[in-house]
């Protein structure tokens, strides 16, 4: 077994490394950002050295810092984790000329599996089954736009280089292919440095399944079975579960056999995912799925197959890397139960999920039988605008499908997150939806119930409850339920020893101040009939929580109270902390309600903000390539008057 391990990651995955990884008996190492210096995963580890700036390229995308820091500690070996460097053939390569193991597959699987349009050419000749598309190398638009013709609308778009729905567009029809492509390409240039893509058949109601495979330096190889990863929004997985739903042994048997032909057709050595998409429109059948890509790294959603199977991937993942064999054959491999996934992330579904930062004044994340989380952060701590703004990973055992979800939803439902916005609400509605219930879903299922799972809001009486925390502070209580009782003489705003009385306070709910009138009883405030959420009181204030939402209330500071603006003028703002990337404006042209104005990028993500209105543009805070802030006033609209 190897002696120590130089992690090469962050958050949780760097965190959920280094417990197995102790668990062994290994010295561990953490390196970290100016951005982490107080992050859990630095806590945890034996050792931690710093490599940077906050930018991922000034640190955990820097091979150069890690192998330095890896030779500083006297790291026998390098775990990538996913993300960064996980999947950078070049960085494998570095180490092995440094001496130091990479635990992962050797670099030329990583360059076989790591472009798209090689590996399917790769999977052709293995008698993989393919998805129908070009996959060669000519990128002209115009030659391009031609083969999504003759390929037949709907098709995808997909970077050629990584994953992760980064570089991925859906086109329905020719008018729509120039624009979709360039935003393909950017963002493919952004994430991962190559703007080349190919074109692909979209596949109605697709079913994502993928399998886990391993292999080892001794020419073995099995799969541990699929996980179905349909529930996805932009391409990104949202739901994870194993086994999948409608499988059966005769295609699981399939499709585990065809993943286990493409690890060998590379040499795979290590954990790798091998995706397919299937046709869900007639069930999982033998001849009904195609390869996709081949993860050559450890899943985000591994934890799904850990629990279903009994093992521990990380752990099997050192051993490998040791020089061992696999430690189970295929046949020694079973399920038992059923498990299921969800990545609790901080993002606004009520805004087109944008990324959300911010200082975590509340996390509280579930415990119990059955129930999993994995996370690289804690209460106090922050969500940079730098990195994935993933919070944890909740995942959920059970018997059968019905108890894991039931487990899931009621873990959810004991999750609590305040300071930055969150999918919670978003994510609770969705594991009770009926159709993902059912199991007889697709990729398309999120998008078809968007407004069903989105929208809501605390409710006033809710926000009566924080209200009735506020007029009676105690140093002392945390939470006000309910059913709570407040002693009535520490009341601050008048004195009333019996009968009813009426209190307004002018609070501020999430930073928008409004009037809030409480009716109070012989000094106890009345509980507002239909209040179902719970109050906990942080730093500066209350926060107010229910149905996964969660809005801060305090007393309002007449002092601070902003400006309204007049006049006709509308301010146009950064939705989130990102680099704007284009400016599709410019003072004085005039616009109308819906036209692009610009285009933020937040992580690897692009995101164009529009025009609220029709106008005259007045001022233009920024040009392409600035940092802005959440919130930052970007454009700046005047009304423009009709004519006499």
């Amino acid at each position: 077994m190897l002696s120590s391990l130089l992690i090469a990651n962050r958050g949780e995955i760097a965190c959920r490394i280094i417990r197995t990884a102790r668990r062994l008996g290994l010295r561990t190492i953490a390196v970290y950002s100016e951005a982490d210096r107080h992050a859990l995963h630095v806590r945890l580890a034996d050792e931690a050295v710093a490599i940077g700036a906050a930018s991922a390229s000034e640190s955990y995308l820097d091979a150069g810092k890690i192998i330095a820091a890896a030779k500083q500690t006297g790291a026998e070996a390098i775990h990538p984790g996913y993300g960064f460097l996980s999947e950078n053939a070049g960085f494998a390569e570095a180490c092995a000329q440094a001496g130091i193991i990479f635990v992962g597959p050797p670099a030329s699987a990583i360059r076989a599996m790591g472009l798209k349009d090689g590996a399917k050419a790769l999977m052709e000749k293995a008698g993989v089954p393919v998805v129908p598309g070009y996959h060669g190398a000519l990128d002209d638009p115009a030659f391009l736009k031609q083969k999504a013709y003759e390929i037949g609308y709907p098709v995808l778009i997909k970077a050629v280089a990584g994953g992760g729905g980064k570089g991925m567009r859906r086109v329905d029809k020719v008018v729509d292919f120039d624009d979709a492509l360039q935003a393909a390409q950017r963002e493919a240039q952004s994430a991962f440095g190559d703007p080349r893509v190919l074109i692909e058949k979209f596949v109605k109601n697709p079913r994502h399944v993928e399998i886990q495979v391993f292999a080892d330096g001794h020419g073995n190889a099995v799969h541990l079975f699929e996980r179905d990863c349909s529930a996805q929004r932009r391409h990104q997985k949202v739901i994870e579960e194993a086994p999948a739903p409608g499988m059966n042994d005769e295609v699981r048997k399939a499709m585990g056999e065809a993943a286990v032909a493409a690890a060998l057709a590379v040499g795979y050595v290590g954990a790798g995912t091998v995706e397919f998409i299937a046709d869900g429109s007639r069930g999982l059948r033998p001849d009904g799925f195609w390869f996709m890509e081949m993860n050559t790294r450890l899943q985000v959603e591994h934890p799904v197959t850990e629990l279903v199977t009994g093992t521990d991937l990380v752990e099997w993942q050192l051993r490998v890397a040791s020089g061992e064999k696999l430690p189970m054959t295929q046949d020694e491999l079973g399920l038992d139960g059923h498990a299921v996934e969800v990545r609790l992330y901080a993002e606004d579904p009520d805004n087109g999920f944008l990324p959300s930062t911010g200082r975590l004044d509340l996390l509280r994340l579930p415990e119990g039988e059955g129930v999993r989380v994995d996370t690289g952060v804690e209460q106090g701590g922050e969500v940079s605008p730098f990195y994935d703004p993933m919070i944890a990973k909740v995942i959920a055992l059970g018997p059968d499908r019905e108890a894991a979800f039931e487990r899931l939803s009621a873990a959810l439902a004991k999750t609590a997150v305040a300071g930055p916005r969150t999918n919670l609400a978003f994510l609770r509605k969705l594991v009770d939806l009926p159709a993902v219930r059912e199991g007889g879903f697709d990729t398309g299922l999120i998008d078809r119930e968007i407004e069903t799972l989105t929208g809501g809001a605390v409710s006033d009486e809710t926000v009566a409850l924080a209200v009735s925390m506020l007029s009676a502070p105690d140093a002392e209580e945390r939470r006000y339920h309910p059913q709570g009782w407040f002693d009535p003489w520490s009341v601050c705003d008048a004195f009333q020893l019996s009968g009813d009385r009426e209190v307004g306070l002018r609070v501020t709910v999430d930073g928008e101040e409004r009037e809030v009138r409480r009716r109070w009883h012989n000094g106890v405030p009345v509980t507002p009939e239909g209040a179902m959420g719970e109050v906990v009181r942080i730093e500066n204030g209350v926060v107010a929580l229910e149905g996964g939402r969660a809005v801060k209330v305090a007393l309002a500071d007449s002092l601070l109270r902003a400006a309204e603006d007049e006049g006709g003028h509308a301010s146009v703002s950064a939705p989130m902390h990102g680099k704007v990337i284009a400016m599709l404006t410019e003072e004085g042209a005039e616009v109308v309600r819906g036209e692009r104005l610009f285009i933020v990028e937040a992580m690897k993500m692009e995101h164009a903000v529009i025009a609220p209105r029709d106008g005259r543009v007045e001022r233009v805070s920024a040009v392409e390539g600035d940092q802005v802030e959440e919130g930052a006033v970007i454009v700046v609209l005047e009304e423009v008057s009709a004519p006499a």
